[in-house]
């Protein structure tokens, strides 16, 4: 069942209605509750299976913002769980037609909105057909990927009319959350389950507008995370890109001293997200950096000189990346508004792409 119709939200410090973009990504924390009363039992089942049966890799198939919210996936098995996590790049199956792809004792993981893109077909059933266990995360439940997959999980995120996506991300880190909760059996992660909705709600009534305000006479910025932020940081620059078309580019942390940092002049644009987990300390080095070679950066995390971006306190590690996307949704719209570009009808982009 979809959420019931809210009244348009107000984003912090503005009397406007909002857009379709922000109207929806409002909506994530009804339908994180939906996902959770739904699918819970179904990953109980799947956490047991690869309890008794490990596979010995995980896989993962997305593009856009699904790939993104994978990339948080990602960072939650690899250190809960100790396994090795790939991303197939779809076109070795949909271009190179690349036969005998060996994914046995592997977990496969498609992620898709649509779940209609031929080269997500084409290298589902690939895994399929290399004796891989293949799971969905998909929006839509009449899709062909669905039907693909052994086990199919729906987002349960309702339609999006934006064709930006924002509680379809959301939720697709939320369905890796519940597969990591349910796998390893760690009472954390069910508690971060458990209190993602009340988050999102306080996330969605932070105001981000400040800093994303100063974005519009930049040329082009960057967006920092680590760990399981780096999905987020990767996300956020695709909607500047997407809604707001400025050249934003996401870093991990740990990557953008290796050349990006002599781009950094005074006055350069960053923002850095972050998380209260072993990433924390090195992140709030490089923010430190950044400010002492004259960048402005609006920082998550508390550093001297960075300006703050509002967090929500006290939640727990693993699902502080999807409470800052919210915030983020809530005012990426109002930015694109001050640069007279509708946020919902971005150029040259429809809702569905289907790649080859």
């Amino acid at each position: 069942m979809n959420p019931g119709p809210h009244p348009a939200p107000v984003a912090p410090g503005s009397a406007a209605p909002v857009p379709a973009l922000a109207r929806e990504a409002f909506q994530s924390a009804d339908v994180a509750r939906q996902q959770i009363q739904r699918c819970s039992s179904s990953f109980a089942e799947l956490g047991e299976r690869l309890r008794q049966r490990p596979p010995r890799f995980v896989v993962t198939c997305a593009r856009g913002s699904s790939d993104h919210a994978a990339s948080y996936g990602k960072y939650l098995i690899e250190t809960t769980l100790g396994r090795a996590v790939a991303s197939v790049g779809p076109s070795v199956a949909s271009v190179y037609n690349t036969r005998g792809l060996d994914l046995r004792d592997s977990l496969f993981i498609a992620v898709s909105q649509s779940g209609r893109s031929p080269d997500l077909l084409r290298l589902t059933e690939a895994a399929r057909a290399g004796g891989a266990l293949v799971i969905g995360f998909v929006n839509s439940e009449d899709s062909p990927l669905k039907a693909l997959c052994e086990i199919g999980f729906p987002l349960c995120a309702g339609p999006e009319q934006s064709v930006a996506a924002t509680k379809s991300y959301i939720l697709s880190g939320l369905a890796f959350l519940q597969l990591v909760a349910h796998w390893s059996g760690e009472a954390a992660l069910h508690d971060a389950v458990s209190r993602l909705p009340a988050a999102l709600e306080a996330a969605r009534e932070l105001d981000w507008w400040p800093a994303l305000s100063r974005l519009t006479d930049a040329r082009s910025l960057f967006v920092l995370g680590r760990g399981s932020g780096l999905g987020a940081a990767l996300e956020m620059a695709l909607k500047l890109k997407e809604t707001c078309r400025l050249h934003a580019e996401a870093f991990s942390t740990a990557e953008v001293s290796h050349g990006p940092l002599s781009l950094i002049r005074p006055g350069f644009p960053v923002l850095a997200l972050g998380q209260e987990d072993n990433s924390a300390e090195s992140t709030r080095s490089i923010v430190r950096r950044m400010v002492e070679l004259g960048a402005e950066v609006h920082s998550v995390l508390d550093v001297p000189g960075a300006r703050p971006l509002p967090s929500v306190p006290g939640v727990p590690s693993a699902i502080a990346p999807l409470c800052q996307i919210q915030s983020f949704y809530m005012a990426v719209h109002r930015l694109a508004a001050a640069l007279d570009l509708d946020p919902d009808a971005p150029v040259h982009l429809r809702k569905v792409t289907e790649t080859v």
